[in-house]
C-alpha cells in the first residue's frame, strides 16, 4: 500500500446534522494528509444543526462547506471510494445501508444525539461539547492505529473496540 494513500472515511447518522458533521470536521483536521472525511445521513434533515456550527466556529473550524446530505451521494458511480464507514447514531446502525463500492471497513461508534437534548441553552451547549469530546477521542484513537500494517480482522477488532471503550467511559 503506498505511503501517501489517503483513506476516505464516511460518518453516518440519520439526520446528518450534528454528530456526523462534528466527526467529519474533527477527522479532516486531525487526519489531514492521511484521511479525508465525509458525512451523510439516511434521512438528512437538510440543514446542519446551528449548535454544531456554533461549536465548530468557536473552535476555529471552517464551517462554510458543511451541508446535510443523503448517504446515496456516496453510493453513486463516481463518488469517492470509502475505506471506512462509521455509524455514529444507533438508528443509522440498524438501517439497511447502501452497498458501498470497495467493501469498506465498518464500525458502530454510537453516542447520544446532542440535537435531541431539550433544555436550557447551557445544557444544549454542554451536550454538543460532550459529543465533540467523545468523537475527538475516538478519532484520535483511530488515527493513531497502524492502519496500513494491520490485517483486516485486527483492524476491524480495533475499530469496534474504539466505539465500545468510549461508550463505557463516556
Amino acid at each position: 500500500m503506498p505511503d501517501d494513500k489517503v483513506f476516505n472515511v464516511l460518518f453516518l447518522c440519520t439526520g446528518n446534522s450534528a454528530r456526523s458533521i462534528l466527526a467529519e470536521a474533527i477527522l479532516n483536521r486531525i487526519g489531514k494528509g492521511k484521511f479525508a472525511a465525509f458525512s451523510a445521513g439516511s434521512m438528512p434533515k437538510g440543514d446542519v444543526n446551528p449548535h454544531a456550527i456554533a461549536l465548530l466556529k468557536r473552535l476555529d473550524y471552517p464551517t462554510a462547506d458543511f451541508r446535510s446530505k443523503s448517504w446515496d451521494e456516496f453510493a453513486r458511480p463516481g463518488a469517492p471510494k470509502m475505506d471506512f464507514v462509521f455509524t455514529v447514531c444507533d438508528n443509522a446502525a440498524n438501517e439497511v445501508c447502501p452497498v458501498w463500492p470497495g467493501q469498506p471497513m465498518t464500525a458502530h461508534w454510537g453516542l447520544p444525539d446532542p440535537a435531541a437534548v431539550d433544555g436550557s441553552e447551557a445544557q444544549i451547549t454542554a451536550a454538543f461539547r460532550e459529543a465533540f469530546r467523545v468523537l475527538q477521542r475516538r478519532i484520535e484513537l483511530f488515527t493513531s492505529l497502524p492502519v496500513k500494517s494491520l490485517d483486516r480482522m485486527s483492524l476491524k477488532n480495533q475499530l469496534d473496540a474504539i466505539g465500545k471503550h468510549m461508550n463505557e467511559n463516556a
